[in-house]
């Protein structure tokens, strides 16, 4: 007889739901939302589950490519095709939400995402975090531009090594002004020294990929 299950995934545990064939509940469990942990769980259960139900989410790529390399047949569902499959039912809750996700398993009902490989999700989480320094970077910048064009002190171009040195400048006859920009230039400067290593970064792989035409 073969058997599918569903995963319903939160931050800290996860519940999981197996049926057979005929829609029949064999198993119930709630563990923690580990790769290591579910796969131990489906692996005693002693029987080979032909697809595994995940809801993508935050954390459904990291648990879903620890059981695939486990050899579990795991499938990341569509957000919001599992909702809507969901709409009819009365009360929602983890328990539930896994019992649906097996019984889509078993009728088919479902549609698979893509996971994206980790170096993918790397590389994502790489440009992420240099995007998010260099906009704090900016936002500091043009908050330095700003205040001082307020008191007539217009800044002008610059280049990332003459703005420090420009703005001080303008400032030294400020003492408020001077308290100010001392506190958003020692700001910029974490700032800028933590931006250089993923930008760095960002640019060798970019040299490196053919796809980014460099």
């Amino acid at each position: 007889m073969e058997y599918y299950a569903g995963i319903d995934v939160s931050l800290e545990s996860s519940s999981l739901c197996v049926v057979d064939a005929t829609g029949r509940i064999v198993r119930e469990a709630k563990v923690a939302s580990e790769p290591e942990t579910l796969t131990a769980w489906f692996q005693s259960l002693g029987i080979t589950l032909s697809r595994i139900g995940l809801e993508a989410g935050p954390t459904s790529q990291w648990l879903h490519a620890g059981m695939t390399q486990a050899g579990l047949a795991v499938e990341l569902l569509e957000t919001w095709h599992v909702r809507n499959a969901f709409k009819i039912m009365p009360v929602k809750t983890d328990r539930k939400d896994a019992r649906g996700i097996a019984q889509l398993m078993r009728l088919g009902w479902f549609r698979p995402v893509h996971c994206k490989s980790l170096p993918a999700q790397e590389t994502r989480s790489l440009l992420g975090a240099r995007k998010l320094l260099q906009g704090k970077l900016h936002d500091i910048e043009l908050s330095l531009r700003g205040t001082l064009r307020g008191f007539g002190l217009k800044i002008g171009k610059t280049t990332p090594k003459s703005f420090e040195s420009r703005v001080r400048t303008l400032v030294a006859d400020h003492s408020t002004l001077t308290l100010i920009a001392d506190a958003l230039l020692r700001a910029r400067a974490v700032l800028l020294e933590a931006f250089i290593k993923p930008d760095k970064k960002v640019h060798t792989l970019a040299r490196h990929d053919p796809r980014a035409g460099c």
